[in-house]
């Protein structure tokens, strides 16, 4: 099974951008524990813009909120491929990571919910649901020609699904309070922007000027505004085709490198800053540690590897080419690294409540680590023989090209 030229680009730019993701988590981590923590701190609470409509904002809503609309833009463009003609393009190559990608979202919530139903922290059950697909895919491209290219994009496909399901979970279940007549204009902007498709309009710059006024008017609606971003790119035009670039896959092109080296890592940077207290590591064994670190390592790895037997068992799906369970166990260990998805959802859950969102941010750092870890360890343990197999199926990619 070859990896077709998009997934070759997509593994290197997670590849990349993945080390420069880890350089800048322990940047933040440096500088927030140092004597330039609180210049940081002041300076992402600094707000800068205009009152005028309404615009001025906290440096780090303007990230979280304006930056990451981009990166779910991204997101819900490589979704949207997929669809239409990826991975995800037919039942029977999309089943296994769409039932895999469920498995590994409700099983990290219920564990979460166990231990924190009735809890100040029960708001956040949404944060051990997502899987970082810059960290993940990154560490599985460090493996090499150890690992079954089925398995790469196997890993690939669910974490786009699961990314999917988190947009979902943001938009319905961290929204505050509605205005309505922003929705309503938000609708209309929408209803435009599948009008310009349905039209075959296939210039760009007609859909990022609706798609800007969107996301001003989702901000102000009380949605979380990178919703946006998603339904922006699913009225981007594209096409089946494998000749004819698309301007879906233009604008993916465009975003890619912006994206993963400079987006991501400046939500890294203003996201990670923990600063490290007395109490911390005893608060790992808190029903929030806890929820969180066993959601992540454990819910993901078992709700993944569920899922994928009974969908198995039922004929639904089949185990990827070239792959056996021991892969899977630590794509499913990979999976629990929740990191910059988990850390979002965790600032919309506990919003003003600082003390909780470091305990909840550490929290997340150690069961990211214990799940890099111990996927690494799983799959270079199980993946050994493949080596031979993965390097002529590159041979065969390289004489097609």
């Amino acid at each position: 099974m070859n990896l077709s030229i998009y997934f070759k680009k997509f593994f290197n730019n997670n590849l990349c951008s993945g080390i420069i993701l880890i350089f800048c988590v322990v940047a933040s981590l440096l500088i927030a524990n140092s004597s330039l923590g609180e210049g940081l701190d002041n300076f992402i609470h600094k707000e800068i813009g205009t009152p005028l409509f309404g615009l001025k904002f906290p440096i780090h809503i303007w990230i979280n909120d304006g930056l990451m609309a981009i990166f779910f833009l991204l997101v819900g463009l490589e979704i949207k491929r997929e669809l239409v003609e990826g991975e995800l393009s037919s039942f029977k190559n999309a089943s296994l990571p769409i039932f895999a990608a469920v498995g590994g979202m409700l099983v990290p919530a219920t564990i979460y919910a166990l231990f924190n139903s009735g809890t100040e922290y029960s708001n956040g059950w949404g944060i051990p649901m997502a899987t970082d697909i810059a960290f993940s895919l990154a560490l599985i491209s460090m493996l090499g020609s150890k690992i079954p290219n089925s398995i790469k994009i196997f890993l690939a496909a669910l974490a786009i699904v699961d990314d999917l399901g988190a947009i979902l979970v943001i938009a319905i279940f961290y929204t505050e309070q509605i205005h309505w007549s922003y929705l309503a204009l938000s609708a209309g902007v929408v209803v435009l922007l599948f009008l310009l498709n349905f039209l075959k309009v296939t210039k760009i710059i007609f859909y990022i000027i609706p798609g800007l006024f969107l996301w001003y008017f989702l901000h102000h609606s009380g949605i979380h505004a990178t919703i946006a971003g998603v339904l922006l790119a699913l009225s981007i035009p594209t096409n089946a085709s494998n000749v004819e670039i698309s301007p879906l896959e233009k604008l993916e092109h465009t975003l890619h490198i912006p994206v993963s080296f400079l987006i991501m890592p400046i939500f890294a940077l203003t996201n990670t800053n923990i600063v490290f207290h007395d109490g911390m590591v005893e608060g790992l064994a808190s029903t929030l540690g806890l929820g969180i670190i066993g959601g992540l390592v454990l819910g993901k790895l078992i709700g993944i590897n569920l899922f994928s037997f009974i969908a198995i068992k039922l004929k639904l799906s089949k185990l990827p080419y070239n792959s056996t369970w021991a892969h899977m166990i630590g794509v499913g260990l990979l999976a629990g690294i929740g990191f910059t998805m988990s850390i979002f959802i965790a600032l919309l859950s506990f919003k003003e409540r600082y003390e909780i969102q470091e305990e909840a941010k550490f929290a997340i750092l150690i069961a990211s680590l214990l799940s890099a870890v111990l996927g690494v360890i799983i799959l270079s343990m199980s993946s050994k023989k493949n080596k031979l197999i993965n390097e002529d199926e590159e041979n065969d990619f390289e004489d097609d090209e």
